[in-house]
């Protein structure tokens, strides 16, 4: 008799203690919960031994990149339930030894543990990243976290961003259904541009370049010279050529240079724009301060960051397992209080936050649709579990920042000299 999914339901709502809103499909064609839920299709029962063996965010994660775990249905509905199951649920403080003296759950998990076959761990995907903690956001571990995340490969970027590549949250006037991603993303260049106020000639430092699209925008369309540096050499290759096919080689300098690394100030304006979540907190002061004596007198800095929303007891933060393994190791979002404070410990004048919360997870829905479109091409450029690994991310990410779980803001900070002239209008926002 196949009944596979049933027993598996009622296992897991007896460690829950609360039903199961998701529709199970096991190995052996069996169906049980919700019918009109999207399902979790388990191909076979490494799948819950992955869970067994690291329950939570991680063993499911390892599940579906493994293509031991699918899901069939609208994918960010499903994702918005697990979320109420597993990233939520990790707010209770109990430890795995406090839960397992509840019966229910000792009971439950012996019985997963038989359901489950062999008990030997399966092996972590290859696409999990191992290494050492120490040296944390060292030049030497930035440099291969850095490569891990953008060396995937130029064509494979291409097609999850779209013409415009850039890898940043787009600034939305018309969603739907005639705003486009390229425009959304041209129009959030612009805004940088204006915020920071470039007028012809300014030099123009960009931390974290990418593939160069703000470089190119600043100095096309305000007439500013750039220095844009990166980690990657994909990056910095496919930025120098389409600096080269603007014509803009004179204006336009691309490096692969570490931000620490930089000496060549004074400058007008910094943009760092989706740079400091490689930054760390540890380094984060040390990060304002370079880029505070970098800049000149009066010179603007903008910097756009995704924020994680702070915790009662700071203490218990930890880096998201999924995230950490998978996407962008040793990455770490800090909340936006801290931020302000930091750049302002380093001596910034902060004269405007504007959160685009909403804006990100639009441009994140365009990423997924371009990902599930080009989906043959992306599993050849990079193989089925690197691109399980992107939708997964991406996904989860419109998600959270759906439920206000995290958001992003653009901080504009000066860097006001002693007289107090801080260059900035009487009346705020001009660039709107």
């Amino acid at each position: 008799m196949a009944d596979a999914a049933l027993r598996l339901t009622g296992l897991v709502e007896q460690l829950l203690g609360a039903p199961l809103p998701l529709r199970i499909r096991a190995w052996d064609g069996s169906e049980a919960g919700p019918p009109d839920a999207p399902a979790l299709v388990l191909r076979n029962r490494r799948a819950v031994r992955r869970m067994l063996w690291k329950p939570g965010e991680l063993g499911l994660a390892r599940a579906w990149v493994a293509g031991d775990l699918e899901v069939e249905g609208d994918l960010f509905t499903a994702l918005a339930l697990v979320s109420g199951l597993v990233w939520e649920r990790q707010e209770d403080t109990r430890s795995p030894v406090q839960a397992l003296r509840d019966p229910e759950v000792r009971s439950a998990v012996r019985g997963l543990v038989r359901f489950a076959g062999p008990p030997l761990p399966p092996a972590p995907p290859r696409e999990e990243v191992r290494r050492a903690r120490r040296g944390l956001h060292s030049r030497r571990s930035d440099k291969r976290a850095i490569s891990h995340h953008y060396d995937v490969g130029n064509d494979f970027y291409e097609v999850v961003l779209g013409s415009s590549m850039v890898y940043s949250c787009a600034y939305w006037s018309a969603p739907e259904p005639d705003g486009t991603l390229e425009d959304a993303q041209r129009d959030k260049l612009e805004l940088v541009c204006r915020k920071l106020a470039l007028t012809s000639g300014q030099r123009l430092l960009d931390v974290g370049c990418g593939w160069g699209s703000l470089a190119i925008h600043a100095a096309r369309e305000h007439g500013v010279r750039v220095v844009g540096i990166t980690l990657s050499q994909e990056q910095a290759a496919y930025a120098r050529k389409r600096v080269a096919d603007e014509g803009l080689t004179d204006r336009v300098e691309i490096r692969v240079q570490d931000y620490r690394d930089v000496v060549d100030g004074p400058f007008d304006a910094i943009s760092s724009i989706g740079m400091a979540e490689h930054v760390g907190a540890e380094r984060y002061l040390e990060y304002a301060d370079l880029l505070h004596r970098l800049l000149a007198p009066g010179g603007r800095l903008l910097n756009h960051q995704i924020a994680r929303r702070p915790r009662r007891d700071e203490s218990t933060y930890a880096l998201d397992e999924f995230i950490d393994a998978y996407v962008f190791p040793d990455g770490e979002l800090a909340p936006l209080g801290t931020t302000v404070n930091q750049l302002e410990r380093a001596g910034f004048e902060v004269r405007d936050v504007e959160s685009i919360r909403e804006h990100y997870a639009l441009t994140l829905r365009r990423w997924v649709a371009n990902l599930e479109a080009g989906w043959t091409r992306a599993v050849r450029l990079t193989g089925p579990g690197r691109a399980r690994v992107w939708r997964l991310y991406m996904a989860a990410c419109v998600v959270a920042f759906e439920r206000n779980q995290i958001g992003v803001n653009q901080v504009l900070a000066v860097r006001t000299p002693e007289s107090g002239a801080s260059g900035m209008p009487l009346r705020a926002r001009t660039w709107i």
